[in-house]
């Protein structure tokens, strides 16, 4: 045989990717984390419209860049595309990951109550389980923290009918709040109510560290007030009452769903949603 350094002929179908390297397509679906090789940026996808994409990065910064090549996903070179309408119904998922229910008609509110110490706590809930509670009709209050619960229960009168779930900071063995939870559930309402919580001092933990660039929450020593803290630690302004209200936003504008926030948090809020509805349909 006579070896061919010329290789076949250069005329042949596919001569001209021979050698090349093939970049491949990705759908720009919801919440795909992507870095735009030019300047360097790196954002998940919050919007597509008209051939741009909307990036936003960790600190809740928003760029805007046009579809098609010079993007890296995990590092590898990929051309974004529209994504197709199947892609965009499968995802058709509250942040709860709850299947959503579209057009669905507004439905009168239950009895039943969750209840919630602050308003951190509640805008949080509402961020991610919101679709979910107003399709079951639930609504959500905060109470200021729990020292007055009692008093606010024998106000409310829980019955069968008229349950009450509570969202609890810090229910750790030997807290005030597991003080308080052990007492509800041996007094009059106790049937009907149902305390739970999770273990960090405030709900700002309950969000994964890492959607602030952090291996870890600080920690904050008992003297120091721990929102002050917090924001100090992480070289925040917290001068001020308003300082901590700008803290929690950029804080909850990083939470895009319940992939963002702790086990511990997830699974009580969910606990609490079944609690208030069973029956109630």
């Amino acid at each position: 045989m006579i070896d061919d350094r010329y290789g076949q002929d250069v005329l042949a179908p596919g001569w001209r990717e021979a050698g090349r390297t093939i970049i491949n397509k990705q759908e720009a679906t919801r919440d795909l984390v992507v870095e735009e090789v030019a300047t360097g940026f790196c954002g998940a996808v919050t919007r597509i419209e008209k051939g741009i994409v909307t990036l936003e990065d960790r600190h809740g910064k928003l760029r805007l860049f046009p579809l098609g090549s010079g993007f890296l996903v995990d590092g590898v070179p990929v051309t974004l595309i529209n994504p197709t309408m199947k892609t965009t119904q499968q995802r058709a998922r509250t942040a709860s990951g709850s299947m959503a229910v579209a057009n669905a008609p507004a439905r009168v509110a239950l009895p039943s109550r969750i209840f919630v110490e602050g308003r951190h706590d509640a805008e949080l809930v509402e961020k991610v389980w919101g679709a979910d509670l107003r399709i079951e009709g639930v609504v959500v209050e905060y109470i200021e923290g729990v020292d007055n619960l009692a008093e606010l229960l024998a106000e409310f009168k829980p019955n069968a009918k008229r349950k009450v779930g509570v969202l609890v900071d810090h229910l750790v063995p030997g807290s005030k709040e597991s003080r308080i939870a052990e007492a509800v559930a041996r007094g009059p309402h106790g049937r009907h109510v149902l305390v739970v919580g999770h273990p960090y001092v405030d709900v700002w933990q309950s969000v994964k560290p890492a959607r602030l660039g952090l291996t870890s929450w600080p920690q904050i020593p008992r003297s120091i007030e721990w929102k002050h803290g917090i924001c100090q630690a992480l070289g925040w302004p917290h001068a001020e009452q308003a300082d901590i209200a700008r803290a929690w936003q950029r804080i909850l504008g990083q939470v895009r769903t319940y992939a963002d926030l702790e086990p511990e948090l997830l699974g009580r809020v969910e606990q609490l949603i079944d609690f208030v509805t069973v029956d109630n349909a």
